[in-house]
């Protein structure tokens, strides 16, 4: 899809961002952020939404796939953090997004790919333990940092920076499926995010822009 057409879905409605459950089931609710994404060109040549207010990425603990605290300031020790909110039973949004950004990666030189962090933070707690996110996360890149934590404190991190998160909506088959924001949220070494990139998204885009953001924050 193209990026006008990217624009379009995310400027339907100032201050508001789509909430994108795996079912397939899609609102629009309150931005928390209150971000307001621009709509001319970006000067930096951003391909992804750019923000005019950036979120700020709050220092929060989580505990990775291992079981060691994760503190969402502290323990990012790259120049570019990623960060995605989603869950391995979601059978749709969630792979297609970590497997776009695993393959934006890879077109990135190796020495420009070590400088990016991503992080996977799940939605769904009860059922994502530390070894079945690290499983997940294996099929992508092993080098992604899978964490969770209370759902509780995972939304609270999630409003901080503008992804909205829904509880769980059961399914006729007895299961459930949790409606997440599909955002990729960029942060620099500042710890702010000015850019993000919805679900559907180009590669070639992706790649473009995590490289400018490296370059951006060495």
């Amino acid at each position: 899809m193209s990026r006008t057409r990217n624009a379009a879905l995310l400027l339907a409605a100032v201050g508001l961002l789509a909430l994108a459950g795996c079912g397939g089931q899609q609102e629009k609710p309150d931005n928390p952020g209150g971000a307001i994404i621009r709509t001319t060109q970006d000067p930096n040549g951003m391909r992804g939404a750019t923000l005019d207010q950036p979120y700020k990425l709050p220092a929060a603990t989580l505990t990775d796939t291992g079981g060691n605290p994760f503190n969402l300031v502290t323990s990012t020790k790259k120049p570019v953090t990623l960060i995605f909110f989603g869950y391995t039973n979601c059978p749709d949004v969630c792979p297609t997004v970590m497997a776009d950004v695993a393959s934006a990666l890879t077109k990135l030189d190796e020495s420009v790919r070590k400088q990016v962090q991503v992080l996977f933070i799940t939605t769904d707690p009860s059922r994502d333990t530390g070894p079945v996110i690290r499983k997940y996360l294996d099929r992508f890149d092993p080098a992604f940092v899978g964490l969770t934590g209370t759902l509780p404190s995972i939304k609270d991190i999630a409003q901080a920076v503008g992804v909205p998160v829904e509880g769980m909506k059961k399914l006729p088959s007895g299961g459930y499926e949790v409606g997440h924001g599909a955002q990729v949220l960029g942060f620099g070494k500042n710890d702010k995010a000015t850019v993000l990139w919805m679900s559907n998204a180009a590669i070639g885009d992706m790649a473009h822009d995590f490289a400018k953001l490296v370059e951006t924050n060495q």
